[in-house]
């Protein structure tokens, strides 16, 4: 399963865990990824995975 949105394509960023001692262990920061239902053109209805910040975008514009 792909941590990945299905309309922009955001996908997990790398970066470090940076202790009080300054030591850095690699983390990764996934995406706020939710289920939604969308109605295709032929009346048909699907799940996909969005970006939470992609609803609001979405929401905003519409």
């Amino acid at each position: 399963m792909a941590k990945r949105c299905a309309i922009t394509g955001k996908g997990p960023m790398v970066g470090n865990n940076v202790s009080h001692a300054h030591n850095k262990t690699k983390r990764r920061f996934l995406p706020n990824l939710r289920t939604v239902r969308v109605t295709l053109e032929d009346g048909t209805t699907r799940k996909i995975k969005v970006a939470a910040s992609t609803l609001r975008t979405m929401k905003k514009n519409a």
